[in-house]
């Protein structure tokens, strides 16, 4: 009986790793989709805002101001995501709401003010259709705030999941993917902010 429960626990374990291993290749595999295509997104953001191309300059539209804020929001919200983990290995589920709920708000404030810069700069007359330039750059920054709006929804799932399945090897599991997705963004922003807006709009 002895033998037959140890089995039984082996196995269980057995499935448990092998299934860990599948998820993370899977992260991982996206992860690199995901660069492959910020990456070509660069690119073309950087060969259409060459100075030789023809049309309006995107620095004549950019408030570096806003753009600082945004950046801070962001960054701000990766260290509550952090402690947020941190509550979560520490078994301290109300806490891990609490930061959850701040790096929502943080995010939503960040993609709500993305928002309003291009409702601005396309009443200015830089719309998608000005010219390839606007068209790379809206893209470009529209694809991570697309990004990051998911990446709430993820976040509004895990409030919803956390006190309903507690803290398990599950939520725990899926908390440190959110996380490293979250990290992610806040790498491909430093880019965005050095490449797009200041490189760009100095």
């Amino acid at each position: 009986m002895h033998n037959a429960a140890t089995i039984a626990h082996d196995h269980e374990q057995h499935h448990h790793h092998d299934g860990d291993s599948t998820d993370v290749f899977g992260f991982w595999l996206y992860i690199l989709t995901d660069c492959i295509l910020f990456g070509c997104l660069f690119a073309t953001f950087i060969v259409l805002n060459d100075p030789s191309m023809h049309g309006p300059a995107l620095k004549s539209y950019l408030d570096l101001h806003d753009i600082l804020i945004e950046t801070f929001l962001l960054l701000v919200s990766n260290l509550t995501f952090c402690l947020a983990i941190l509550s979560i290995y520490k078994s301290k589920l109300f806490r891990a709401q609490l930061w959850l709920v701040l790096t929502f708000i943080l995010g939503a404030s960040f993609v709500y003010m993305e928002v309003t810069e291009f409702a601005h700069i396309a009443h200015e007359g830089f719309s998608w259709a000005t010219s390839g330039q606007a068209s790379s750059f809206f893209t470009l920054v529209g694809t991570h705030g697309l990004h990051v709006s998911f990446g709430l929804l993820w976040i509004l799932v895990m409030i919803v999941q956390l006190p309903i399945l507690k803290i398990t090897h599950i939520t725990k599991r899926r908390m440190t993917y959110l996380g490293l997705f979250w990290n992610f963004l806040d790498i491909v922003w430093i880019f965005v902010f050095t490449i797009v807006y200041l490189m760009g709009g100095i």
